[in-house]
């Protein structure tokens, strides 16, 4: 079986920091090539991989700012789609754009729908909903309007993170800094709770960073900006808690599962797909506002971490992503 996988040229494959859809691209690209199948990753030329790396692009837009991005999106996708007949499955990461060409090319494809911008990006995955195999991350990020081959949860690679079995002193907010991410109410229920926090990600919404938490920031809540893996695994794995106070319904959300891995439990607005990720009361705990939160800080003790990263292991792990897609391959082929 000779896979295509397509993953987006925005950041590197895999990203260095920030970067949940080349992450993805990345797991299930290892994972596939680690399970013995002939594997192409079409991605950014600076990519890292142990399957065949095709690339048109050198460096991702996002990685070097400047670029055109509709441009270099086009160069990468026709150049897989122009290819499509060497490959028995094209798996698509890369939104709704390459299935333009999906009825162009006799190759079934297989679509990962990782989120959805918009409601109007739906006209296009309706258009190809008779043709094409959709596969939602979650079953909260379904959209009535379309039918869907199956759910398969996000996979990470377990070894890089650590299980450590006694919590931490201080709060982590891990995520882009941005309204829909809810790092004003992380800050707040630090402060209710008068505990330690730390933030580390990315900044996308200059004027959110500048009005609501930059005006916060202290020896008590500390901005560190975004964390590579190393960093990350003993962020999350060092914390009391982690705070995902989220004002959105959430596809997914990897911070979740990533803390979870490392026994590290989750305290998170119940919105989205986190009743999903979380076993409530178990590995963390689902709450409806920054109260909740504060009052969920104390029972937060008692989560079993070893527990926790067992569970966390057993859904969002790399082995089972790959287990399960395969399953959907030769469903399709």
């Amino acid at each position: 079986m000779k896979i295509a996988v397509l993953s987006p040229v925005a950041w590197r494959t895999p990203p260095r920091h920030y970067g949940p859809w080349e992450q993805m691209a990345s797991n299930l690209t290892e994972g596939l090539v680690a399970a013995g199948l002939d594997v192409t990753l079409f991605a950014t030329g600076d990519s890292v991989t142990n399957a065949t790396l095709n690339s048109v692009v050198e460096i991702g837009y996002e990685d070097q700012r400047g670029q055109d991005a509709k441009v270099l999106e086009c160069l990468h996708i026709s150049n897989l789609m122009e290819q499509a007949d060497d490959f028995d499955l094209i798996h698509n990461h890369f939104d709704f754009l390459p299935l333009t060409y999906s009825g162009l090319v006799k190759t079934p494809v297989i679509t990962t729908i990782h989120g959805f911008s918009s409601d109007r990006i739906i006209p296009v995955y309706q258009k190809y909903n008779s043709k094409g195999h959709y596969v939602s991350i979650s079953d909260a990020n379904r959209h009535a309007d379309l039918d869907y081959l199956a759910t398969v949860y996000n996979g990470l690679d377990t070894a890089n993170f650590t299980v450590n079995p006694v919590a931490g002193d201080y709060l982590l907010f891990f995520g882009r800094i941005h309204p829909d991410k809810g790092t004003w109410e992380a800050i707040q229920i630090a402060l209710k709770s008068k505990k330690k926090l730390i933030i580390a990600g990315i900044v996308q919404d200059e004027n959110y960073f500048n009005e609501k938490v930059k005006p916060f920031l202290s020896d008590d809540i500390e901005f560190i900006g975004s964390a590579g893996p190393e960093k990350r695994n003993e962020l999350l794995g060092g914390a009391y808690a982690l705070l995902h106070p989220i004002n959105f319904d959430e596809p997914f959300g990897l911070s979740v599962a990533e803390a979870m891995l490392c026994g590290t439990p989750v305290i998170a607005f119940s919105r989205g797909s986190m009743p999903e990720l979380i076993q409530h009361e178990k590995t963390g705990f689902l709450v409806a506002n920054i109260d909740e939160a504060v009052e969920a800080l104390r029972p937060t003790a008692n989560i079993d971490r070893k527990y926790c990263a067992e569970w966390a292991s057993q859904k969002f792990s790399k082995e089972k992503m790959v287990e399960d897609y395969l399953a959907l391959y030769h469903q399709i082929l």
